[in-house]
């Protein structure tokens, strides 16, 4: 397995809420940030997924939150996939300030659904490998 994929991130004083920590739901946003990241730096985009007619989704999330974060921390929120044999995968992600402070750890299940069918497709890993230009990436 290779090193997860990671994108460092400002926290924004207008994602604190009145205790002057990052409200949870924006753990959320760094997460997908990172994925997208994550995912452009694999070769695969928006246009490209949708062109072949998938569309990456999420199904379930789980946060464990370890300690706080606040405006101007700087933080790395990493990646890494899970793969499973069916159509669903698991994403692991750490949220961590630079100092290498864990503040969040994400676990999500996802797939790739077809837009047509509005079903998951069967093996997404193969969706993965055929669309990336860099699927090592993804552990592929």
């Amino acid at each position: 397995m290779s090193e997860p994929f990671s994108v460092r991130i400002t926290v924004r004083g207008y994602e604190t809420d009145v205790q002057g920590h990052v409200n949870q739901s924006v753990y959320i946003n760094y997460a997908e940030h990172a994925r997208w990241s994550w995912l452009q730096a694999a070769g695969i985009t928006q246009s490209g997924l949708r062109d072949r007619g998938v569309g990456p989704v999420g199904l379930e999330t789980t946060i464990r939150y370890r300690r706080e974060l606040l405006a101007g921390d700087e933080i790395d929120v990493t990646c890494s996939f899970e793969w499973g044999d069916g159509k669903t995968f698991r994403i692991q992600q750490t949220i961590s300030k630079a100092d290498g402070t864990v503040a969040a750890e994400l676990t999500s299940v996802g797939g790739l659904l077809d837009l047509e069918k509005r079903r998951l497709v069967a093996n997404p890993r193969d969706c993965f490998r055929e669309l990336a230009s860099d699927p090592a990436l993804f552990d592929l």
